[in-house]
């Protein structure tokens, strides 16, 4: 049996994250020692290494309990998983695109640049008037 800090540095998941993995209910409610400690085994280790590493291929929470769901019932056809994968694989596309619309209009701001005063200054100007930009974009955050 693992304790919480230990299973965090297995996993290389903070504490705090694996608690609120548990509360929003991606984690199962651990067992407890007679001193209340939380104690994990290796159906938790999995499961924790499972959401870290869907979290780091972008999966949103909500795709990240779909997908457990269907681990949980081997029975079930793999085709809701695999659209689920398509639909992250497509919105990454979608942010790449975005990323390299941003690339270029960097770039042009970048190469504009005479290297004068910031009265004449290029990556000023675009900057402070969006109709100078060349290409459509959005904040990435968005």
């Amino acid at each position: 049996m693992l304790t919480i800090g230990t299973l965090a540095k297995r996993t290389g998941t903070k504490v705090q994250t694996i608690r609120y993995y548990e509360q929003i209910g991606l984690l199962p409610e651990p067992g407890r020692s007679a001193g209340g400690q939380r104690r994990y085994g290796d159906s938790e280790l999995d499961r924790l290494s499972f959401v870290r590493h869907a979290r780091q291929l972008g999966f949103s929470l909500d795709a990240i309990r779909e997908l457990l769901d269907l681990s949980d019932h081997p029975d079930k056809s793999c085709a809701e998983a695999d659209a689920i994968a398509r639909r992250q694989l497509k919105q990454v596309e979608q942010r790449l695109a975005r990323l390299e619309a941003l690339r270029t209009e960097l770039k042009r701001m970048v190469h504009e640049c005479s290297g004068g005063q910031t009265s004449d200054c290029r990556v000023l100007e675009v900057l402070r008037d969006h109709s100078e930009c060349l290409t459509e974009h959005e904040e990435i955050g968005a």
